[in-house]
């Protein structure tokens, strides 16, 4: 018999670990599905493009790739980066690669604080920290505006530019999406984040945009704070965070730093949304591909099954995400934790108590399973 729902999902590994956590995070999908009694299917088509794919073809992705990954309904990346490619050929050759025609203008980034995990924050031992960073993922600092020139006066005087950009459209899309967010938690508050009393242009039509905007929205608490302000608050003050929203660099400095504070990169995940769904968003873990790492079966694989419930809240399947993300922190709980947050777990040990946790409370769940037919609120992609 056919599934209810069957999802088209293009799996990317990548470089390094990516693999090996996207194995993982596949798994739980793979329990996910199977636990639903044959109400659900994901249909996973693993697509080869790396590192070493790049070095035997000369290119990322091949001609009509991109076509290619345009018939799924999600992506599901690992992670992209090598030794022998350097970090700004690599990054432009896949990952924004993807990320920019596929106009994926919304990068989520939650910070979690999970159970029996030790944060160097002295104050998370007994207040309740949670936020999300709120990410501009289509222009900004990594809008790739710019060039080098002049190489032809000689040693030492080259000139590069690197353009920052803008736009009031981009402005005001991301932090609409932040507010709307915004509304969907329990402390509706959003902290807007800028260098606008250095960066006096585009900086400041951003605070300008904000102002205006939040006029629509009197029930959210707002503030605005400059980027160095808010890495001390982050450390000092997170609790009273709810959503940050920033642009390119700067949230995605501020999002690593939170994950840090939470434990380890290795439980970061992150949602690239195109939300108005004219293509397939992506999902990720933040990490990297730790090429220090690659092959010894010790890599966290917390932040791609975490970014794996994020895409099953973005295909409309919140219970479902709840019921992962319930089960991380079972696991967690439990004391079952990889190396990089002080325990004894590998990649595997540690997938498959996920894997047993979710199992356990399935079946402590009603006899239906997850309600199937919730429908997921307005900003569902943001896995709040």
């Amino acid at each position: 018999m056919a599934a209810q729902q069957s999802f088209a999902i293009a799996s990317i590994p990548g470089d390094g670990i990516g693999g090996e956590v996207i194995d993982a995070g596949l798994q739980v999908l793979d329990a996910v599905a199977e636990l639903s009694g044959g109400a659900l299917e994901f249909r996973v088509t693993e697509f080869p493009w790396s590192s070493a794919y790049y070095r035997e073809h000369g290119r990322y992705i091949p001609e009509g790739g991109l076509e290619e990954l345009r018939r799924h309904d999600a992506i599901y990346f690992g992670a992209v980066g090598s030794p022998e490619v350097p970090d700004h050929v690599s990054l432009w050759g896949l990952r924004l690669a993807i990320t920019q025609p596929f106009d994926q203008w919304a990068n989520i980034r939650p910070v979690t604080f999970l159970p029996g995990v030790t944060s160097p924050l002295r104050k998370a031992d007994d207040v309740e920290l949670d936020w999300i960073v709120v990410r501009e993922n289509s222009e900004g600092e990594y809008a790739g505006l710019g060039g080098r020139n002049l190489s032809g006066r000689g040693p030492g005087e080259e000139v590069a530019v690197q353009t920052s950009l803008h736009t009031e459209k981009g402005c005001e899309r991301i932090i609409r999406f932040a507010f709307d967010l915004a509304r969907t938690r329990q402390v509706a508050k959003v902290s807007s984040v800028t260098k606008s009393n250095a960066q006096q242009h585009g900086m400041v039509l951003w605070d300008e945009v904000f102002a205006r905007v939040k006029e629509d929205y009197p029930d959210v608490e707002t503030e605005r704070v400059l980027v160095d302000a808010m890495s001390a608050k982050f450390v000092l003050h997170p609790e009273q965070l709810s959503v940050v929203v920033a642009s390119n660099l700067h949230a995605d400095i501020l999002s690593d730093l939170g994950s840090a504070l939470a434990g380890s990169l290795g439980i970061a995940a992150s949602a690239n949304l195109n939300p108005e769904r004219r293509f397939p968003s992506m999902f990720e873990p933040v990490h990297g591909s730790a090429p220090d790492i690659t092959g010894r079966g010790i890599a966290n694989p917390i932040g791609a099954i975490a970014s794996a419930a994020l895409m099953l809240d973005h295909l409309g399947l919140p219970a479902e995400a709840d019921a992962v993300r319930a089960a991380i922190e079972a696991t967690t709980a439990s004391g079952i934790l990889p190396l990089d947050l002080g325990g004894q777990a590998d990649t595997r040990q540690l997938t498959q108590a996920i894997v047993e946790a979710l199992r356990n409370s399935w079946t402590e769940a009603p006899a239906e399973g997850p309600d199937q037919s919730s429908a997921p609120p307005a900003t569902a992609e943001a896995g709040s």
